[in-house]
């Protein structure tokens, strides 16, 4: 399959590469790296990709900002970051990108454990996890033909725990594998609406 891959060289983004890459041709897009280079929060940007791109069997979206941060100390300017990037950007990429899916095709969205499970300073997360989980289940009814839609909702993985794991106190983190595992079943499956938890 043609697959393409936004948000390539990201953490999530390299283990779905390294996945995917022995039985597919990946075509990698990044906001500064890749084949192609896209910024998911402007539409402008996602067509010019789509025309350059072309049709594909799938679309796989592991990009998008989010703002981390206490919620009595963040601006409305800060929590739109979050509005967007992750969820606009990935609902842009499925409007623009579902008329250049080829039959059979499928688009795999990205989401996060901070929807079902949030943590201080986690709220733009939670809020637009879960509205990113809703999309789906909505766009699951609408696309044509036999197009497929999934979401992807990782907790911290083994590889950011470093960095993230002090705001989640209690919790395990997934190894990188398993999530990448995830990504593999919404592409290479049949299933749509679905959200593919790895907590």
């Amino acid at each position: 399959m043609k697959v393409l891959l936004i948000g390539a060289n990201g953490t999530i983004g390299k283990l779905v590469k390294q996945n995917l890459a022995p039985r597919h041709e990946l075509i990698e897009a990044g906001k500064t790296s890749g084949q192609f280079q896209v910024d998911i929060s402007s539409e402008s940007s996602i067509r010019q990709l789509f025309a350059q791109v072309g049709k594909v069997d799938a679309i796989v979206v592991t990009a998008g900002d989010v703002h981390f941060g206490a919620m009595k100390e963040m601006t409305a300017e800060q929590f739109t970051l979050g509005l967007h990037s992750k969820l606009l950007g990935q609902v842009n990429v499925t409007l623009i990108g579902q008329n250049y899916l080829n039959e059979g095709g499928s688009i795999t969205l990205t989401s996060g454990s901070l929807s079902h499970n949030p943590t201080f300073g986690g709220t733009n997360f939670s809020t637009v996890n879960a509205a990113v989980d809703g999309f789906v289940k909505g766009a699951a009814l609408e696309l044509k033909q036999d197009r497929r839609i999934n979401v992807v909702s990782p907790t911290v993985l083994e590889e950011s725990w470093h960095i993230y794991g002090a705001a989640f106190p209690g919790l395990e983190a997934a190894p990188g594998a398993k999530v990448a595992l995830a990504y593999q079943r919404s592409v290479e499956g049949f299933e749509t609406g679905q959200e593919y938890r790895v907590w």
